[in-house]
Formats: structure tokens, C-alpha cells, sequence
């Protein structure tokens, strides 16, 4: 059962329903260059069959080793960036106790998972040092090639402490290596030491990675279900590739929907959501959409904000502000807790006219009205809608979101698959670092920085 709804009734006067429409021909037939792998980077499209190629043997093997990680470790640490976390953390903060880091494991039932390997902060790799000296932990490190520079240093520091609090035997037992089948550099490295390993897919990009064991290891370490997860992203599959219209394909309405508004002078899509988490929901879409689309000097730039909270600093833009936005709002029906607000005999500050009501309730008419106001204002609302968070439906979201990216990429006439922008930083990184191989550039670039 599909559980997704998408909404565009809010663009009316904003574009066209033909400006819309219009677009459904050539979504059949991207949808088509996608099943049959004719399109631009055909050869990164092994993520629209993982969900009914996840076997019992990986489900099994991921659960055990998730147990075993659960009995011997506090702190369960992830080392990745970009796509190599961004999927499991959301999911995870998605349905986690918004204050897991504050209980104890009793409490919990499952490790805390942190995170490393995504950024290169001195500060915060010695702060987890700090924490990692007084818990027991394990780790997973996630790297096709083992040599992407941020996680590579976080698990050349870590492994060097594991090793050091453990001894190096068992060290090897608390360390999974997520990588490439058959080569480079974390591969060698686990083939040597003994690392229990699972694999990154070489038709596989990191951005679209979350239903591999990238994703589902550490959600099961969390205590999640991802048999029920998958399930849902293979319903979402079943959808999405084989419904051809607009009205019955929820990803060709959404790709539909954005692409005429971009064509229409809007630019921005910012990615709402009203519950604080699901941050990590918006974030990995930043990562999706910004690297699948931002290129040639085209695509919609993704942004992000979470109300109420940001209603009060960002909301004057959204308001007010340039009109080259819009909003998709993520829209959830059902709380997974129930708290009402109190009655007050003073009633001192004034809120005895929503005493009894549930904070959900408040919460949604303020998304109500949030929504009417901005436009209103002449932004335009995209509404995507859940029952409720949970495993079976944050899988239909994320393959749906998959689906609809790699769909818009094609309408945009770019590779959603590839991110050669992105080489640019560790270049100019590497030349200023003095790698081998880098010295010509070395000292143009300093002489640039005024070194």
C-alpha cells in the first residue's frame, strides 16, 4: 500500500496546469531510458533494482551483525560522507527519541550512533576521541575507494585507537569495512586485516546508496526494521516505474511540478518539514538533488528549513524576500507521541484557548496557516504527506525521492548520476596540502592566497 500523497493544488496562479502536463510525454520516456538504461550515466542505475534484489541471506547477515554490534558496543561509530551516512542518519534521527544522545543503552536498547569521516574539524575528531576513551565502541567505516580524504583520516585515527584500547585482534572484530568488491584501497586493507566486509555496488553512487548495507546496517544496529523499510521502497518501486502519467506517478508529478516552476523563474526549492526529526530527511535531499542536478549552470538549488523554528528568522525572507522560491512542504499526519497543552487558572499568557488541544494539532494549523501566508506571498507550496513515520514509509519516501531525482535530472538534460564538481575543492586541497603529483599547481595557488 502506498502511502505517499503528493499535493500541487497550492501552485495554481503560479504555473500553468498545462506547464505541468506538459512534461508528461517526455517523463515517459525518461522513465523508460531509466528501466532500460539508455540514458545519461546509464551505467550508475543499480539502485532502481535494489529493492527487489536485497535477498534474505544480506537481510540476515546485516540483523546478526547489528546484534553483535549492539551486544559489544556503547557507541557505534559511522565513518562516511555524503551519501556513505546522510541516508542512515536520516533515517535514523527520523525515528529515533529526538533525545536518544541524553539516555543510557538500557534505555535506548541499541548503541548511540555517531558520526565521523564528514568533516576534517580537528576539534571535533579530538571531542570524539575524548567520548570514545570511556565508552565501548565499534565502527563502520564506508568508502568505495577507502582514499575520499575525510573519512580516510577519521578511520587512520580511529582504527589507531581501537587497536590501542583493544589490542589489534580485537580491533579487527569491532571494525566493518563498506566498500568496492574487488579493489582499492579499503578493500585491500580489510582483505588484510580480516575486516568482515559488505558491498558498495560499483552501479551504485554514494547519493543513492541508503537501501544498500550503507543504509540498512546502521539502522538495524539502531534497533530499526529494515525488512519493513525495504518493503515500503519496493512498493515505491512497483509505483513509480511502472504508473506513465502524471496523475498516477507521484514522481512524475513532483519532477512535473518543480521543473515547471523552475521554468517559470523559480530557481529555489526550499524542503520544509515541521518536525525537528526529520532535519536530516532535508539534508540528505540537499545531497540528492543539489549533486544529481547542479550542473551546466542549471538546476534548482535546494535549501532547507524547519518550522516553526526557522519561522523566526527565515520566514521574513520566505515572506518577503527575493520571489524566486518555492516551498515543498514535508507533511506529517499522525505524532508517534501524545502531549496536549495545560489549562492555567491565570491564563497569564493567554493560551487557554488551545488548552486540551494535542501540540500536534497546534503544530498543524500552524503549517496550515504557514502555508496559506507564504502563498499568499507569492511562493508557491508543493505538500508531500505521510500517515506517520516509520520504517515502511521513510522507504517509499527515499526510492520516491530517488525516482523523482533521477527523472528530473533527465528534463534538465543532465547525468543525475555523476558530481565532476566536486573534484574541483580536493584538487586545489591536495595542491596546497603538497601532495605528490601536485606541484606545479602548488605554487600558483599560494601565490593566489597570498602565501
Amino acid at each position: 500500500m502506498i502511502n505517499l500523497n503528493i499535493n500541487i493544488d497550492k501552485l495554481e496562479g503560479f504555473v500553468s496546469r498545462e506547464s505541468i502536463y506538459g512534461f508528461e510525454s517526455q517523463l515517459a520516456l525518461h522513465q523508460g531510458s531509466l528501466l532500460n538504461k539508455t540514458g545519461k550515466g546509464n551505467d550508475f542505475l543499480g539502485w532502481i533494482t535494489l529493492p527487489d534484489e536485497i535477498d534474505e541471506a544480506m537481510l540476515a547477515s546485516i540483523e546478526s551483525d547489528a546484534r553483535e554490534i549492539k551486544e559489544k558496543a556503547d557507541i557505534y561509530v559511522v565513518i562516511g560522507i555524503g551519501g556513505s551516512y546522510l541516508g542512515a542518519r536520516a533515517v535514523i534521527e527520523a525515528l529515533q527519541h529526538n533525545f536518544a544522545s541524553l539516555l543510557n543503552k538500557s534505555e535506548r536498547k541499541s548503541p548511540l550512533v555517531v558520526y565521523a569521516g564528514n568533516n576534517i574539524s580537528e576539534d571535533y575528531l579530538a571531542d570524539l576521541i575524548d567520548i570514545l576513551d570511556k565508552y565501548d565502541y565499534a565502527l563502520t567505516v564506508i568508502s568505495k575507494s577507502g582514499t575520499t580524504t575525510e573519512p580516510a583520516i577519521a578511520f587512520r585515527i580511529l582504527r589507531n585507537h581501537l587497536e590501542k584500547k583493544y589490542g589489534i585482534a580485537e580491533a579487527r572484530k569491532r571494525i566493518i569495512a563498506i566498500t568496492d568488491k574487488s579493489r582499492g584501497a579499503l578493500k585491500g586493507l580489510a582483505d588484510s586485516e580480516g575486516y568482515k566486509t559488505y558491498v558498495v555496488p560499483d552501479d551504485v553512487g554514494g547519493r543513492y546508496s541508503v537501501l544498500t548495507p550503507v543504509g540498512l546496517l546502521p539502522i538495524a544496529v539502531s534497533g530499526f526494521d529494515i525488512r519493513a523499510m525495504v518493503a515500503g521502497a519496493k512498493a515505491m518501486k512497483e509505483l513509480v516505474t511502472s504508473a506513465n502519467t502524471i496523475d498516477t506517478n507521484p514522481a512524475f508529478k513532483y519532477a512535473a511540478a518543480r521543473n515547471a516552476l523552475y521554468a517559470s523563474g523559480k530557481p529555489v526549492e526550499i524542503m520544509v518539514n515541521y518536525q525537528p526529526s526529520l532535519v536530516y530527511i532535508t539534508e540528505w535531499w540537499k545531497q540528492l538533488y543539489g549533486e544529481s542536478e547542479g550542473k551546466q549552470n542549471r538546476g534548482i538549488f535546494p535549501a532547507g528549513v524547519s518550522f516553526t523554528t526557522d519561522l523566526h528568522s527565515m520566514g521574513q525572507y520566505v515572506q518577503e524576500g527575493l520571489r524566486v522560491i518555492f516551498e515543498t512542504v514535508l507533511s506529517i499526519a499522525k505524532p508517534g507521541r501524545n502531549l496536549s497543552v495545560p489549562s492555567a487558572s491565570d491564563d497569564a499568557d493567554g493560551l487557554n484557548f488551545v488548552a486540551g488541544k494535542r501540540i500536534h494539532e497546534v503544530n498543524r494549523q500552524a503549517e496550515l496557516g504557514t502555508l496559506l501566508a507564504h502563498v499568499d506571498g507569492d511562493v508557491p507550496n508543493i505538500v508531500i504527506s505521510l500517515p506517520e513515520v516509520n520504517e515502511n514509509n521513510l522507504g517509499q519516501l527515499l526510492y520516491f525521492y530517488e525516482f523523482a531525482c533521477a527523472l528530473s535530472g533527465y528534463l534538465l538534460d543532465v547525468n543525475p548520476f555523476d558530481q565532476p564538481g566536486v573534484e574541483a575543492y580536493k584538487k586545489n586541497m591536495f595542491a596546497l596540502l603538497g601532495k605528490p603529483g601536485f606541484e606545479n599547481q602548488t605554487s600558483e595557488l599560494r601565490a593566489r592566497l597570498g602565501l
